[in-house]
């Protein structure tokens, strides 16, 4: 049974009771007086009751306790069990295990990103059933006051959705297998502004390429006249090069020093060479042929660097 006391030296009030096997003191901002004591008196009432049904929540009376989160867990995966589903983080392990398979290397470090930093702080020992639409609302609502980079700048919509995609995503899977409703179902997207694209004129194109570096003028020329992505053009090789029939093959792509598969399967493609790349092919073979297996390397023979080299 749940007591009321005070400490030695202390006005304030604090309870004394056992919940989950545990023994709990934790302190109230009463002071001592008769009227506080009925007050305490009729919350522990109420609260001896919750823990009695099981629907008592440790967080809702004592938000600051250090035990909150404890017992938060204890809680969430004793429901966990009761109903034969997983915590969130149990699910979003196995959900990620699966998935990979059919993502490219630097789609798995974004997602790995998305529940490392955002998903798994906030929902990592949720009994997954548990999981209602306000908290996810809630959780959208709290990352549009996240900021980064030590700044006041905020997640952009378009960052937000994405967050929230991966968390869909991981819910909807989880609702099939354990059938429980889908706290994601009917939230929409947020609305993010058309990018304003305003590409050069074929002027600008050229006084770029007239006043770039001499050694990066076949890059430009090459990256301006086939629309070649900065994954394909860093990852192009010579043996996808063919100067007879004027080709170039599209069949891989290099990000952050990894070469993988281009980005989509239509991206795997060949492109004509027009005059003017032909040329500008011809002439960097003349440069970087027999030094790299790369069209466009450094002075040591490595693939470019889009963090260096870029539009």
């Amino acid at each position: 049974m749940a007591t009321i006391r005070t400490r030695k030296g202390s006005s304030l009030l604090f309870v004394d009771f056992h919940y989950m096997g545990k023994r709990c003191r934790e302190t109230t901002n009463l002071t001592d007086t008769p009227a506080n004591r009925k007050k305490l008196a009729k919350v522990l009432e109420k609260m001896e009751a919750e823990i009695l049904l099981g629907s008592f929540r440790y967080e809702q009376y004592f938000p600051k306790s250090d035990k909150a989160a404890y017992f938060d867990e204890l809680n969430n995966r004793r429901l966990s069990l009761q109903s034969d589903t997983p915590l969130f983080k149990e699910f979003a392990e196995l959900w990620f295990e699966e998935k990979q398979i059919e993502w490219r290397k630097t789609y798995q470090e974004k997602i790995m990103i998305i529940l490392n930093k955002y998903l798994l702080p906030n929902f990592a020992n949720r009994a997954l059933f548990m999981i209602e639409k306000s908290d996810v609302l809630a959780f959208r609502s709290s990352l549009a006051k996240v900021t980064y980079n030590n700044t006041k700048n905020t997640l952009s919509a378009a960052r937000i959705n994405a967050i929230m995609t991966t968390l869909t995503m991981i819910l909807k899977e989880a609702s099939k297998r354990y059938n429980f409703n889908n706290p994601c179902e009917d939230i929409k997207k947020l609305k993010t502004p058309k990018s304003q694209i305003e590409p050069f004129s074929i002027d600008e194109v050229w006084r770029f390429i007239h006043g770039v570096r001499a050694d990066y003028k076949n890059y430009y020329i090459v990256r301006f006249f086939t629309g070649m992505r900065t994954s394909e053009i860093d990852g192009l090789t010579w043996e996808h090069v063919d100067f007879e029939r004027k080709e170039i093959r599209i069949r891989q792509a290099l990000v952050n020093g990894v070469m993988g598969e281009p980005k989509t399967l239509e991206s795997n493609r060949e492109i004509m060479m027009s005059p003017f790349v032909f040329e500008a092919l011809k002439a960097q073979y003349q440069v970087s042929y027999g030094k790299s297996k790369f069209v466009f390397c450094s002075h040591t023979g490595e693939p470019l660097d889009y963090h260096n080299v870029n539009l």
